[in-house]
């Protein structure tokens, strides 16, 4: 059975926000599954349009997660889901707060915890 340690998820999900901060899309990659899907307002990402988006550095300037939770999907898959809380950076400058709920798909494949799938939910 998958273990539900909250905080390991937390932990994983950060990965891919630090990833957005630091311009980072080598860190951004490693925490995406080759075949991962992303479900935007803007439409459908893979791993590499999603890690395209760091060719000119950051996007986020910064980031809050709460109201997590997580449950079994399978024994090797979890759903993650919270509420983000978020600042972008557009043209260099940063935006107003934004806010999402987002539902993630992490699935353990040899051992390694990866993000398939990812879900953004715009907060009203």
């Amino acid at each position: 059975m998958t273990d539900l340690n909250l905080d390991h998820f937390i932990e994983l999900e950060t990965r891919v926000w630090e990833a957005l901060v630091a311009g980072d899309p080598k860190a951004d990659e490693a925490a995406l599954s080759a075949d991962f899907l992303g479900v935007y307002p803007s439409g459908f990402a893979n791993r590499d349009e999603h890690t395209a988006q760091l060719a000119d550095g950051p996007t986020v300037a910064s980031y809050e997660l709460s109201d997590e939770q997580v449950f079994a999907v399978s024994d090797t898959s979890v759903m993650f889901c919270y509420r983000a809380d978020y600042t972008r950076i557009v043209d260099g400058a940063e935006t107003e707060p934004e806010a999402m709920y987002v539902s993630s798909l992490w699935c353990s494949r040899d051992g390694n915890w990866l993000n398939t799938f990812s879900q953004d939910t715009p907060a009203r």
